[in-house]
């Protein structure tokens, strides 16, 4: 199975990030955490992202906030799936973070999940890799008819409450 990296642009980001390795650990999806910054380093980004294909991963999450241009910053040098966390920061609530985030040029994709929306992140990178995984994308579709099950039990229970 192809990894997924989860970057953080600073270990502040850390505490939304860990929504996003609580889930791949869960689908038992390999995967490496980094903090690379797109204004700090740059160069180690840049680099990591050129490599990322041939250091046998299928995608990369970024997360970032104010600025946000991490998740771009990966793009712009790998042609895999980028996946951009915008975080939110006390200045504007992470509205900066995302629209700095899905606001990319043409040419330069990135997925964006909704602001702090990491599990929805660790979600669309391991359907991605479920593309070429079978048991993978099993254990998504199982996933998928345990919250549809809850979801009906909770309608039966209100039901019965409030349905004479």
């Amino acid at each position: 199975m192809k990894k997924v990296a989860v970057i953080m642009g600073s270990d502040s980001d850390l505490p939304v990030v860990e929504k996003a390795i609580k889930t791949l650990e869960e689908y038992g999806i390999p995967h490496e955490v980094h903090v690379y910054s797109a204004h700090r380093t740059p160069e180690q980004a840049k680099a990591f992202a050129e490599s990322a294909r041939d250091a046998g991963f299928g995608a990369i999450i970024a997360a970032a906030g104010k600025a946000a241009h991490l998740a771009g910053a990966l793009a712009a040098n790998t042609t895999l799936p980028v996946i951009g966390i915008p975080v939110k920061s006390s200045t504007l609530d992470g509205l900066d973070a995302l629209l700095s985030t899905v606001q990319m040029p043409s040419g330069i994709p990135v997925a964006t999940v909704a602001i702090d929306g990491a599990a929805n992140a660790a979600l669309l990178a391991a359907q991605i890799l479920a593309v070429s995984d079978a048991e993978l994308a099993r254990k998504l579709a199982d996933a998928r008819a345990a919250s549809s099950a809850n979801v009906l039990q909770k309608d039966k229970a209100i039901a019965e409450r409030f349905n004479a």
